[in-house]
């Protein structure tokens, strides 16, 4: 009887006989969705995303600035130049941020998998730093950047001609190769809704995003990122889970730097000296070559 009455008190405990098929197994698994969920929700990490921001402006946009505006005696031709040590700095700072994001995810990616990335994106951003450093000087000595590397003046003139070939690995590593390994990692992470304090930083965001994709001649890179990205996205939502938002903030982020994009390749669309500098299916013209062939030659 007073088993009866136990059973009859609690029809579907888990292992009683009078428990459903299966009840045990739906009852771990809704605490286990619970838990995800609950470990799935961040704050939003205001503090690394304007640190990220404002070197990204700083560090990387503001380096070619840096040296136009600082006299060239300075740092001689032989030597680093200011620029070079805002990529030094550049290649530090990411890494370390992109760190300190991770550690703050409520999900990461295996270990093993983290640290390969980081390695890669260094390796990648000193590619870039040497190739840009190089690039700078030649500059200075009339190189330009709208045209390939051999029909440039300086170059067409250099003895033996293998030399070209050099000059054109150099290009490969720092435009292909480098870009290409430095974009490889993004921190991506999966409350539905950013902060006021977000709204502000996706603007600025966006377009350094754009300068990079577009300088870094990324586009086919950027855009497998973007859409795998979006499809993932679309997939968690079928499942009821949504961005959380640092993940709404980057994906801001970069549907905007999409839009900047399409609104520069169209606006440069018919440029007969771009087009022949940037030839093929994907035309993506580089602003410093933008500025080389429009700005500055007018001064």
């Amino acid at each position: 009887m007073e088993a009866a009455a136990r059973r009859r008190q609690h029809p579907g405990a888990a292992g009683g006989p009078g428990a459903q098929p299966g009840a045990s197994f739906l009852q771990a698994r809704h605490s286990s969705v619970k838990a995800d969920e609950a470990a799935s929700t961040a704050p939003f990490h205001l503090d690394l995303w304007f640190y990220f921001t404002l070197q990204n402006w700083v560090l990387d946009f503001g380096r070619p600035i840096a040296m136009l505006v600082f006299p060239l005696e300075w740092f001689p031709l032989n030597k680093p130049s200011v620029g070079d040590y805002f990529h030094m700095a550049y290649n530090i700072i990411t890494p370390f941020l992109l760190l300190k994001l991770i550690e703050r995810s409520p999900r990461t990616l295996p270990r093993s998998m983290i640290y390969v990335s980081i390695i890669t994106f260094i390796m990648g951003a000193s590619i870039h730093l040497v190739g840009d450093s190089v690039n700078h000087r030649l500059i200075f000595s009339g190189y330009q950047n709208h045209l390939s590397v051999r029909e440039n003046p300086i170059i067409k003139n250099l003895k033996p001609e293998t030399l070209i070939d050099s000059f054109e690995l150099l290009y490969y590593y720092d435009e292909y190769l480098g870009h290409s390994m430095c974009g490889c990692f993004t921190p991506t992470k999966a409350e539905n809704s950013m902060p006021g304090a977000a709204l502000l930083l996706v603007v600025p965001s966006g377009l350094y995003y754009w300068y990079l994709v577009t300088e870094g001649q990324i586009f086919i890179l950027f855009i497998f990122t973007f859409f795998a990205m979006l499809a993932l996205v679309l997939h968690q939502k079928r499942k009821r889970l949504f961005l959380d938002s640092n993940g709404l903030f980057l994906f801001s982020s970069f549907a905007l730097t999409l839009l900047l994009v399409a609104l520069w390749v169209a606006w440069l669309w018919n440029d007969p000296v771009l087009r022949k500098k940037y030839p093929g299916v994907i035309y993506v013209p580089e602003p410093w070559a933008f500025y080389t062939l429009h700005v500055s030659s007018r001064h």
